[in-house]
């Protein structure tokens, strides 16, 4: 394993302890609203203290963009992207689908993912050049070459929803009726990382951050998948705008949404 990414998973590691126990004990979590429908936990924001020192620990000149704690400045070639819990709505209510997400960029590339599952102990790690696994043993993405009986997943809009809604239920109207089925799982970090392991055909969502897809980008990618934004450019992380599966199911996707 990477140095790296051995660190990685150990932050990981530490974060999904504290999840664990946070999970347990529910009734202590003093949530916040950060908007309408967007919450966060103090242990969401202790997740990712508990992260930074770890990786500090061994690097501490790197820099670091976190959802709840923002931009840490440091050497830009090496940057870490946190998310400590994603899907917290899902973690509040006790629906036990979430995980931590940590990426490192190196030169603006992504270099080494993590998304770990505290709940299923399910660790999910990639390293640029060398594949995806998932508890040590490597994954692929499914082998999907078409719509047709596939298994999708996708988001609805939790802000804005009067402007964003009709979009979505457009795009759903378009592939739902082509596809298998389609699920909404609530954390695009755990629903990227099932595409990897080719639990799902393929997922798609727009108004994503950088931590939101990162690490599950670069696990597709390692695993033989394809990631794109809606227009096919290779830069979702930028566009906020996510299309990824198999190699020949995203293509299929891209061009249902156009229809």
């Amino acid at each position: 394993m990477h140095a790296m990414l051995n660190i990685a998973v150990r932050a990981a590691r530490v974060a999904g302890n504290i999840i664990a126990q946070g999970f347990e004990h529910r009734d202590d979590l003093m949530t916040e609203s950060k908007s309408e429908n967007d919450y966060v936990t103090r242990v969401d924001k202790e997740a990712e203290q508990a992260i930074i020192n770890k990786i500090r620990q061994s690097y501490p000149d790197h820099s670091f963009i976190g959802e709840e704690g923002g931009v840490i400045d440091g050497d830009e070639d090496f940057k870490w992207i946190i998310d400590p819990l994603d899907g917290t709505t899902n973690f509040v209510r006790g629906v036990p689908h979430f995980a931590v997400s940590i990426a490192l960029m190196h030169k603006g590339r992504l270099d080494q993912g993590v998304v770990f599952d505290p709940i299923r102990n399910e660790l999910f790690t990639a390293s640029r050049g060398a594949s995806a696994q998932l508890n040590g043993y490597r994954i692929r993405c499914s082998n999907a070459k078409e719509l047709r009986g596939s298994l999708l997943a996708t988001a609805f809009p939790f802000k804005n929803k009067e402007q964003e809604l009709a979009e979505s239920l457009q795009l759903f109207s378009k592939v739902y009726p082509q596809c298998g089925d389609i699920r909404r799982g609530g954390s695009a970090a755990l629903d990227m990382a099932y595409v990897a392991a080719g639990r799902l055909d393929g997922y798609w969502e727009k108004g994503l951050k950088p931590w939101d897809m990162a690490a599950g980008a670069l696990l597709i990618q390692e695993a033989g998948g394809l990631v794109t934004d809606f227009n096919g450019g290779h830069e979702p992380m930028k566009t906020g705008s996510l299309v990824c599966g198999s190699t020949k199911l995203v293509p299929a996707l891209l061009k249902t949404f156009k229809q």
